[in-house]
């Protein structure tokens, strides 16, 4: 089975407080229907219905601290509860410890010497690679971990020619911010089709969307809303178009948006949100409670025979 991860940064599971956490606000009707009417809250997890389970698990993995981005990530690509073994929690970018952990041993290396195709579905605009190559920007965990495996990130082309998103789904970066104006904009729900046209030609994919955890740290309840909308029109997307051979994982690194009261992160749990046939989804998420599970849970549906 094919596994799409969409990855969402700074998510985790709050208090059903509209004053506080823009899930008890914003309208997303596609996630409410597959959660039976719940939303991203404390009180809605574990559930499991006819298309959907939902968990709440443990980003901290029994380390001291308030969990951080690198070290998060590293460990959702790697299985390994990095924090633990290198004695504390890191980020935003991987410090020399965390990336010696996403060298090797990540999903995207590990499905790659089984000759199975994997790729990071975003598109990164040429200012991303200026900034690396001049120094003034350090890769983050996840598209170190892709370029580590030998894999190359998307780019301008790629976006344009639909081989990859935008990291805001839609587009509309790329114009409104970007300098791209001819760029190609897509509505929430045709960039859901076309993330999952593109995951059902992977064995592996994994999409990041940064912004919610960026809302997060601004404290930006109005943008932190319609990001989530946004976001629920692309779920109600990837629905129409998945399949049976695909299996949605959502998942993330660390608290963060689901409290605006701060500008820090939050020791609160993340959601593990699973879609797909029943079987696959008990199969996947059996045991899981803390980040440690999500990377090998990916290596057993997809190297499952």
């Amino acid at each position: 089975m094919r596994v799409l991860f969409l990855f969402l940064d700074g998510v985790g599971l709050g208090k059903n407080d509209p004053t506080i956490n823009p899930f008890a606000r914003a309208k997303m009707p596609n996630l409410h229907a597959i959660l039976g009417g719940r939303s991203f809250l404390k009180e809605s997890a574990p559930f499991t219905g006819e298309r959907a389970t939902l968990l709440a698990i443990d980003p901290a993995v029994g380390v001291d601290g308030l969990p951080q981005s690198a070290t998060g990530q590293a460990i959702l690509l790697t299985g390994k509860n990095i924090p633990a073994e290198i004695g504390y929690h890191y980020g935003p970018k991987p410090n020399p410890e965390v990336a010696a952990y996403l060298n090797d041993g990540t999903l995207f290396s590990r499905f790659m010497k089984e000759g199975k195709r994997t790729a990071l579905l975003n598109a990164y605009p040429p200012r991303y690679f200026h900034g690396i190559d001049s120094g003034k920007r350090l890769y983050s965990s996840i598209p170190l971990a892709v370029i580590n495996a030998g894999l190359e990130l998307f780019k301008h082309d790629d976006y344009f020619a639909g081989r990859a998103l935008s990291a805001d789904f839609t587009g509309e970066g790329w114009r409104t911010m970007l300098g791209f104006p001819e760029a190609p904009i897509l509505e929430p729900r045709q960039a859901g089709r076309k993330l999952a046209a593109l995951a059902k030609e992977c064995d592996f994919s994994l999409f990041e969307y940064w912004a919610s955890d960026y809302a997060g740290h601004k404290q930006q309840m109005d943008t932190a809303v319609e990001l989530m909308e946004t976001f629920d029109g692309v779920l109600g997307g990837v629905l129409e178009e998945m399949g049976e051979d695909l299996l949605i994982l959502v998942t993330s690194d660390h608290g963060n948006m689901e409290d605006l009261s701060t500008r820090k992160h939050t020791d609160a749990m993340v959601p593990a949100l699973v879609i797909g046939e029943k079987k696959a989804r008990e199969d996947f998420t059996r045991g899981m409670s803390d980040l440690t599970h999500i990377a090998p849970a990916i290596w057993r549906t997809v190297m499952r025979k």
